[in-house]
């Protein structure tokens, strides 16, 4: 069977070159934080469906449950920031493990609240308030090792695994998690504890990763403030971030899946499948990967992939067959993936890694708040115009938008991944 070189000076079978690339996973350091990392996302899916159910169920009132979001969207935009700081300027080992730690108690304490019958709505706030901020740390300095751990060529296919097994934990946990409620509220959230354990086993393993350039350096307000300004002096990079939030403000079309479900395809049976269709999208993208670390032109692919994503949602909004929209929403989830490897590799191989921390802090709030913010677009504008013009219109708009910013501000679209090839620093 003849082969094809990998970039690595090893062969691929042909029939190989489309499976996702696993060639990360041999390398010690990284194979046992992705299979901490996959562990605790599927464990956390409990802990998503779980909360919010319990919510409900001690105050019937969604207000209540809508407040779950605020708890846990507010520390993140304070301490992501400041958590990126920190982890340029001490060891992102110890770092990763002291706020791994606090959402291991946070979880550990949402059991405990449930097998004692605390019945408190307040408690639940502060615990997700908790585990969020230990998120807000945790989150910006594992992404901000990554790096440090394969060589430069296999940043794209490390990415590519951990938002597959994301993906997978996205589909899965919740189908496990609402089996498992049923029984019992506390099961879900020992799962999340127990699955949580493996990955605080990973980052004990972990060596340790000292920073690079830091003598002197302490994780203040000056070191935010640096870090911004390199943002801002860099084009690539604000324009990377920029066409994420277009495509989550402008194109996310959750918010629409329930009215959408009652209008077109028979009511709420259909609301699942809805939500289900872009992870399912992304999640065959990412099995089927293998060709995104061969791509050199990375910007051109971001900018390719978020056009894609827009026009796919846009057209899955003009479907009136239930089929059909799931198959559209698919494509964008796919795209989505494509996306969001190239922007969180760029990411990774364009900042020096004196800066990686915080700039994986501003990129955490993007990526976390871009939803958000495009679940209050399409609401808003579903119930102003109607859910297809909010549906359609915002896919087109992130499409053009994201087009016109390539032509606009060509620097992301020129850009390409670097040729050099250094190997892992850390084992």
């Amino acid at each position: 069977m003849t082969g094809t070189p990998d970039g690595t000076g090893t062969a691929r079978p042909r029939w190989r070159r489309l499976a996702i690339d696993t060639r990360p996973l041999r390398h010690p350091a990284y194979r046992r934080i992705f299979t901490g990392n996959s562990a605790a996302m599927f464990g956390s899916q409990f802990t998503v469906v779980a909360v919010p159910v319990q919510m409900f169920a001690l105050t019937r009132s969604s207000l209540w449950v809508g407040y779950l979001g605020l708890a846990g969207l507010v520390p993140l935009l304070v301490l992501a920031l400041w958590g990126g700081a920190l982890a340029d300027v001490m060891d992102r080992r110890r770092l990763l493990l002291a706020s791994s730690a606090l959402m291991y108690a946070g979880t550990l304490a949402l059991l405990a609240q449930a097998v004692l019958h605390l019945r408190s709505p307040v408690l639940l706030l502060v615990l997700v308030a908790a585990q969020s901020a230990g998120f807000a740390v945790a989150a910006p300095t594992q992404q901000a090792i990554i790096p440090r751990l394969v060589p430069q060529p296999e940043v794209p296919a490390a990415n590519t695994l951990n938002y597959t097994a994301g993906t997978a934990a996205s589909v899965a946990g919740p189908l496990a998690a609402a089996l498992l409620i049923r029984y019992d509220i506390a099961w879900a959230y020992g799962v999340d504890a127990a699955t949580f354990t493996v990955a605080m086993w990973a980052a004990l393993r972990l060596p340790a990763v000292p920073p690079t350039g830091a003598a002197g350096r302490r994780a203040g307000l000056g070191e935010v403030l640096s870090g911004l300004r390199y943002l801002g002096t860099s084009p690539v990079l604000m324009l990377s971030f920029a066409v994420d939030i277009v495509a989550m403000v402008l194109a996310y079309p959750r918010a629409l899946f329930p009215a959408v479900a009652a209008e077109r395809f028979g009511g709420p049976s259909a609301v699942g499948v809805l939500y289900a269709a872009i992870a399912v999208g992304s999640l065959l993208a990412g099995l089927t990967s293998g060709w995104i670390s061969r791509v050199r032109r990375q910007g051109a692919a971001l900018i390719g992939a978020v056009v894609c994503w827009g026009v796919a949602v846009a057209l899955a909004g003009l479907a009136h067959q239930l089929w059909l929209a799931v198959l559209l929403l698919a494509v964008g989830g796919a795209a989505d993936l494509v996306s969001a490897v190239y922007r969180q590799t760029i990411l990774q191989t364009y900042a020096p890694d004196e800066l990686r921390g915080r700039l994986q802090g501003v990129f955490t709030i993007v990526v976390v708040g871009g939803p958000r913010l495009g679940d209050m677009r399409a609401g808003t504008s579903g119930a102003l115009l109607g859910t297809t013009v909010a549906w359609v219109g915002g896919g087109l708009a992130a499409a053009v938008v994201a087009a016109a910013l390539a032509v606009a501000f060509p620097a992301l679209l020129r850009y390409a991944r670097p040729a050099g090839t250094p190997g892992p620093a850390v084992r």
